[in-house]
């Protein structure tokens, strides 16, 4: 685990955990009480503002763990440390980063994860934030009856080079099938995203509604230029690096939206 330059250890106050799956050992940070929350870091990997966010969760009343799937936890970004970190995720053969109607391979050992963490915590199932090149992944684990509460947050996958990736899901179709069939049963996709950012491009919510019809609430916070809002022109994460944590600014309250379905979802029937 690395510090911050000044000493301050972001990921102090989580526990890690060694979790292995098939043979895949990643390490698990793990804080709070509660129904779960898998959190799933944006590239470059599980950044302070991550952390920041996972103890927004805890303070709700949920568990979180937060697998690092990439880079060096609690390292703070960089450009740097962001290239490096995208280009080992795209040789990985756990990423689907280009591949048309595939489902990343990691997920299957996330939907491992979630079902032990139901296992163990119980309640009504588990919620799932995904964040840009993972942000898909809260998707494909919703073909396991464990997740009840999904989050995609700006999802990336695949990159968007040509039209038939940009309104790809990152998934397969016997799994978007599924996906489908779980919103009928009464599951609500959340997304979130910047109207500017053209690493998540519209056409891909214009798909998810298509597919999945009132069962996805899709939530668009204007970064054109000139936006009332002062958002910049790259503004990508919305939970993270792009939150401007004040009442009434879009980015707040798509924060709150992800909260309220974790009230909703997780801890209202408890």
């Amino acid at each position: 685990m690395a510090d911050t330059p000044d000493g301050w250890d972001p990921l102090e106050d989580f526990v890690a955990h060694e979790v292995t799956y098939d043979g895949e050992r990643k390490t698990v940070y793990r804080k709070g009480e509660g129904p779960a929350v898998v959190v799933i870091s944006e590239i470059p990997g599980i950044t302070p503002k991550v952390a920041d966010f996972a103890r927004r969760v805890v303070d709700l009343g949920c568990t979180v763990a937060m697998p690092s799937l990439f880079g060096t936890p609690g390292r703070p970004p960089s450009a740097g440390y962001a290239v490096g970190s995208l280009a080992g995720a795209c040789v990985s053969r756990e990423f689907a980063t280009m591949a048309t109607g595939r489902t990343s391979p990691v997920t299957v050992w996330l939907r491992h994860l979630a079902r032990d963490l139901h296992d163990e915590l119980g309640g009504p199932g588990v919620g799932v934030v995904g964040m840009c090149l993972t942000g898909g992944f809260a998707l494909a684990m919703m073909v396991d009856e464990e997740v009840v509460a999904p989050v995609l947050s700006q999802p990336s996958l695949p990159f968007p080079v040509g039209g038939a990736r940009k309104r790809d899901l990152g998934i397969s179709d016997e799994d978007l099938a599924r996906v489908r069939q779980r919103v009928d049963e009464g599951v609500c996709v959340l997304g979130l995203r910047f109207t500017g950012d053209p690493v998540m491009p519209a056409d891909r919510f214009a798909r998810l509604r298509e597919e999945l019809g009132d069962g996805f609430v899709g939530v668009e916070i204007d970064s054109s230029k000139g936006n009332p809002h002062g958002l910049p022109a790259n503004a990508h994460s919305v939970l993270t690096e792009h939150l401007v944590d004040e009442p009434g600014h879009p980015t707040r309250d798509a924060l709150d939206q992800v909260l309220d379905l974790f009230r909703e979802r997780l801890l209202a029937a408890g």
